[in-house]
C-alpha cells in the first residue's frame, strides 16, 4: 500500500495541507496549476467584479472545461496510436513477405548462376573436344 502524503501548499494567499497518495512534488503542482488559474483570472477585470462565490464558480467550471479538452485530447491521441500501431503491424507484414521473396529471388539467382557456371564449363568442354577431334 501507498505511503499517504501530507504537504503544505499555498493556494490563493492561504497556506493548506494536502493529503494523498501522490508524491509531495506532485501536490505542489496541483497548487501551482491552481494559482494559475486564480492568477490567469485575477487580471480579468470582469472576474474580479463578480462576487467570489461566482469566481469559486467560474474557475471551477475551467478547470472542468480543461479537463475535459484534455481527456478528448488523450482519446484523440490513443485513437491516433491504434491507427499508427496497425499502420506498423501491416509494414511489419510486409517487410516479412519482401524478405521472403528476396530469399526466394536469392536462392533463383545462386541456381541460375550455378547452372550458368555448368553450361561455361560444358562449352569450354565441348570447344576442347573440338578442337582435339580437329587436330587429329
Amino acid at each position: 500500500m501507498a505511503v499517504k502524503t501530507d504537504a503544505e501548499v499555498i493556494i490563493g494567499g492561504k497556506v493548506l495541507t494536502l493529503c494523498g497518495y501522490e508524491s509531495e512534488e506532485y501536490l505542489q503542482k496541483v497548487a501551482s496549476y491552481l494559482n494559475n488559474k486564480l492568477t490567469e483570472y485575477s487580471k480579468v477585470d470582469s472576474f474580479r467584479r463578480q462576487p467570489v462565490d461566482m469566481q469559486n464558480i467560474l474557475i471551477q467550471l475551467n478547470i472542468a472545461d480543461d479537463y475535459f479538452k484534455a481527456k478528448k485530447q488523450i482519446h484523440s491521441m490513443e485513437e491516433e496510436m491504434e491507427v499508427k500501431e496497425k499502420e506498423l503491424y501491416d509494414l511489419k507484414h510486409q517487410l516479412i513477405a519482401t524478405q521472403m521473396k528476396l530469399e526466394n529471388v536469392e536462392k533463383s539467382l545462386k541456381l541460375a548462376q550455378k547452372e550458368l557456371n555448368d553450361s561455361e564449363k560444358k562449352v569450354i568442354r565441348l570447344e576442347t573436344e573440338l578442337k582435339d577431334n580437329k587436330g587429329k
